[in-house]
């Protein structure tokens, strides 16, 4: 399971990747998790709002999430990583615009979130090593 939550500063030597991996962070929360429907635990993002536009919201978001993975690439994530971020971000599109499972999908299917922290585990282990 990964372990959800910002990495520690420490961990990461360079200020300025922490500070780009939080704010990609912060956009992957926009689109998965910005708000919450009263009295239940269900959040929800722009992700699943946009993805309510007919044939072009999930390739708008679809589109956002390339630019997190290749930001992450930039930030030195290896191949391996990337692949299962596309994955990711490849289910969330895929199944995204079958109409009504994919507005579910986009409530339950969090790609962003996820990929952030695969993200941020990684940094997180690597800087144990």
């Amino acid at each position: 399971m990964i372990k959800e939550g910002p990495i520690e500063p420490e961990l990461i030597i360079d200020p300025e990747k922490h500070r780009k991996i939080e704010q990609l962070r912060s956009i992957a929360e926009l689109l998965d998790g910005q708000f919450r429907v009263p009295g239940t635990d269900i959040e929800f993002g722009l992700d699943a709002i946009i993805g309510l536009l007919p044939g072009i919201g999930d390739l708008i978001c679809g589109g956002i999430s390339i630019w997190l993975i290749r930001e992450a690439r930039r930030l030195g994530a290896p191949r391996w990583l990337i692949a299962r971020m596309i994955w990711n971000v490849a289910v969330d599109v895929g199944v995204g615009v079958v109409p009504v499972v994919g507005d579910l999908l986009d409530v339950a299917w969090k790609a962003n979130r996820m990929n952030m922290e695969l993200l941020s585990q990684h940094f997180r282990t690597s800087a144990r090593r």
